[in-house]
């Protein structure tokens, strides 16, 4: 069966998440959201009950069954935010200078002006007197100055309104919290039996907790790809082991920037990203893009920026979070992120070919064939590339390489088909190889993209796949052809 795609938003690379919430819970906005151009649909295990996760779930693939989209699940796990308890008032105003007390073991509801509870009995272990403590995401900023038991006597450097159940950071990490909870555990079985083509790790450390998360996710039954959420100060230490233990990683620059200090975050979002595509890993660029459309029908210029830059660094996708979650304007915040991504792909900076690999040994036969497809067609005036796959690995291999060349990914499997949505440039098509007649086939793959419009007859087009069908990381063959 060959069924058509989205020509429309196969003109945009970059790929989109969008995180599902309240104002999502519409059937008919979630589908102009969609339509809007989300490729991968985020489920926050932060918020909300599993019914009210497991009913967005169920309405996502009913949705996109509908529309006849391609649309991927990614479940985030929480992790554990460590966060300060309550006040007795709602908020407090610390002033600087003041003296200001975290206690573990104070009524997590009896927070005043002097000292509150935190929800993370550790946090004696980890401070040591002059560690600087950030609330709030870095809007109120204490000094420790002494360590007891229970508690963390500081010193305000920074003030302000401070509210509960904020969250709480050390600059430059040292936070021992284990990055899986047992609510995690829980979620991560949630994503099995639902069947999430994604699954997020909050907070993680090192190799190992991706490790660990990998491990209760296969021996629940699930299949999905895991992303490491760079976000804490001791993981930009590890990244090289995280990156190789993932399939993806999300620039998750919230906490990451309170770690590390918001002066560092620009050059090493460009990093990561770079990394990530030299390890054929896929990045997702996170945090605050379309911020000020949580409120208002139009982003920030600052915000415009942020996100061409993100593109133009090569990140495969960008998420917004809180602007279609609990947004006022969830349709026109993906509309506006696709409209941006187009905008910024036309830069030439973006659709040079780069030197990629050129002087790499490569491991495997179809690795080396996705490489010389992608020389071929950023040297050669070609219109497409054709891919058959069964998991997917080659038109990802291809995607590492930047080009303007749109990658058709042909599979008969709907696993492969929902994963590749978050390969840059990458558009999937269904197809089952096995029950086309071999001899005809370049004459099917072809009336699917005419019919689409993106092929005319003359065009030069690259096709790849394998001598023997169905067979997963079996490409061996590159043929360019001509569309009759």
């Amino acid at each position: 069966m060959l069924r058509s795609f989205d020509l429309e938003n196969a003109r945009r690379r970059t790929k989109i998440v969008a995180t599902l919430g309240p104002s999502t819970d519409d059937p008919e906005v979630l589908e102009r959201l969609i339509l809007a151009g989300a490729d991968v649909l985020r489920i926050n295990f932060s918020h909300g009950t599993t019914e009210q996760q497991l009913r967005r779930i169920e309405m996502a693939r009913e949705v996109a069954a509908r529309v006849g989209c391609c649309v991927a699940l990614m479940g985030d796990l929480q992790g554990p935010k460590i966060r300060i308890e309550s006040f007795v008032n709602g908020s407090v105003h610390l002033q600087p200078g003041q003296s200001f007390a975290l206690d573990i073991e104070m009524d997590p509801r009896g927070g005043t002006d002097a000292a509150v509870g935190v929800a993370y009995p550790q946090l004696v272990e980890d401070v040591e007197p002059g560690d600087v403590l950030l609330l709030d995401d870095g809007q109120i900023v204490l000094q420790a100055e002494a360590v007891s038991r229970s508690r963390i006597d500081c010193r305000v450097v920074q003030g302000g309104e401070l509210s509960s159940k904020k969250g709480l950071n050390k600059r430059g990490g040292g936070l021992s919290a284990p990055a899986l909870t047992d609510k995690d555990r829980v979620d991560i079985e949630t994503a099995a039996k639902t069947g999430l083509d994604f699954v997020a790790v909050s907070f993680a450390r090192d190799a190992a907790d991706i490790d660990e998360a990998r491990r209760l996710l296969r021996a629940a039954g699930g299949h999905a790809y895991l992303v490491a959420k760079i976000e804490r100060s001791e993981a930009v230490q590890n990244i090289k082991s995280i990156i190789s233990a993932s399939d993806a990683i999300m620039v998750a620059r919230g906490d990451l920037a309170v770690e590390v200090g918001y002066a560092s975050m620009t050059g090493l979002q460009k990093g990561l990203i770079r990394l990530a595509r030299s390890q054929n890993k896929v990045s997702i660029t996170a945090t605050q893009m379309l911020e000020s459309m949580i409120g208002h029908a139009s982003p920030t210029r600052a915000e415009v920026s942020d996100v061409a830059n993100a593109v133009m660094d090569g990140t495969d996708a960008v998420m917004l979070s809180a602007e279609t979650a609990v947004g006022r304007f969830p349709v026109q915040a993906v509309a506006t992120m696709a409209e941006l991504c187009i905008g910024a792909e036309k830069h030439e900076t973006f659709r040079r070919a780069a030197n990629y690999r050129l002087e790499d040994v490569f491991e495997h036969v179809d690795e080396a064939i996705a490489m010389a497809v992608m020389y071929v067609a950023n040297h050669l005036k070609v219109k497409a590339i054709i891919a058959l796959t069964e998991s997917g690995s080659t038109t990802l291999w291809m995607s590492r390489v930047r080009s303007d060349i749109p990658i058709y990914a042909f599979t008969r499997h709907e696993t492969t088909r929902r994963r590749v949505t978050l390969y840059r440039g990458v558009y999937p098509v269904l197809f089952d190889v096995t029950q086309n007649d071999a001899s005809g086939i370049h004459e099917h793959l072809f009336d699917s993209l005419r019919q689409n419009g993106a092929l005319a007859p003359g065009d030069l087009v690259i096709f790849t796949r394998g001598e023997l069908q169905g067979v997963s990381g079996g490409t061996n063959t590159m043929q360019i052809l001509t569309v009759p």
